[in-house]
């Protein structure tokens, strides 16, 4: 063999061996496109393996770094979408103040989210009306929603009840529990602290501030109109009489006036359609929520 030829074979040997420590390093796309825009000469199957080792290593950077973004990347402040929450969650997120970024804690609040959990269980026939007592229509039936299931178990096991009274009845509870199901969902964060830096309590803040101005204008939209409330769907009906009834998550101006309390009657007999029977149960149910907020004062309403 020639000193040519011994010279391009020993080039060559070195040339693979140097990519060799350059792959198991792990060396960056700048190394790469470096050492190949240095014009190493060789023979042409060395060329092409180096071609071929920088286009994989800068493939496998633009994945890395694509997946660094994603994880360190600051969370964007959006509407997070709220169609897949039942009608007490929504009733809850609506409750809370995204300017404060907190919801009072009142029995108000706790009233309307019950309200809330009992219009849905109706609506969907799991509830009925006899002669004014809310009645489970069977022993078996679920919904697959933990609040809503745990609702109708409690009216299941207890004595017999008026609508009006079930509002109030432990509500704490479904409140309580929806509230947890927003914090899993991510609507609600909760914060660990010490009250007087001795005894451990939980402070619940939004976390999706958009989300929940998101379903006030939705609920004020409802409620303001121009849709007829004949085309307006059972679940806003409901979502906007009750929020009204009980003074919270909208704007003032929406609910009082004849002409907004027309409104409000309207989208009540429209969530009352839902099935037989809802006339009787809305009626109650939002004479309930209205009393407790035609008691709250003018300043804690909305």
């Amino acid at each position: 063999m020639t000193a040519v030829g011994r010279g391009e074979s020993t080039k060559e040997a070195l040339l693979r061996q140097r990519l060799g420590r350059l792959e198991r390093r792990g060396r960056t796309r700048c190394t790469h496109v470096g050492y190949v825009g240095r014009g190493v000469s060789g023979p042409q199957t060395s060329n092409v393996l180096l071609q071929s080792a920088a286009t994989e290593a800068m493939s496998n950077l633009d994945t890395t770094r694509l997946a660094c973004q994603r994880i360190y990347a600051e969370p964007e402040e959006a509407p997070v979408p709220n169609g897949s929450l039942s009608l007490p969650a929504r009733l809850c997120l609506l409750a809370w103040d995204p300017e404060r970024s907190s919801a009072a804690e009142t029995a108000r609040v706790h009233h309307l989210v019950r309200a809330g959990a009992l219009t849905e269980l109706a609506q969907r026939g799991l509830l009925t009306d006899d002669e004014g007592i809310a009645t489970p229509a069977d022993l078996d039936s679920r919904t697959g929603d933990a609040v809503l299931d745990g609702l109708l178990e409690l009216v299941r096991e207890s004595l017999p009840h008026r609508w009006r009274t079930w509002v109030r009845l432990h509500a704490r509870v479904t409140f309580d529990a929806v509230r947890e199901q927003l914090v899993a969902e991510g609507y609600l964060r909760a914060e660990k602290k010490r009250v007087l830096g001795v005894f451990p309590s939980v402070e619940y803040v939004l976390a999706r501030g958009a989300a929940a101005r998101a379903l006030r204008e939705e609920a004020r939209r409802v409620l303001r109109g121009p849709q007829p409330a004949g085309e307006v769907s059972e679940r806003d009906a409901a979502l906007a009489a009750l929020a009204a009834a009980a003074g919270l998550g909208v704007p003032e101006g929406t609910v009082t006036g004849v002409r907004a309390q027309d409104r409000i009657t309207e989208l009540a007999r429209r969530c009352a359609s839902a099935a037989p029977g809802m006339r009787k149960v809305v009626s109650e149910v939002w004479d309930a929520v209205s009393d407790e907020g035609a008691r709250a004062p003018a300043s804690a309403r909305g």
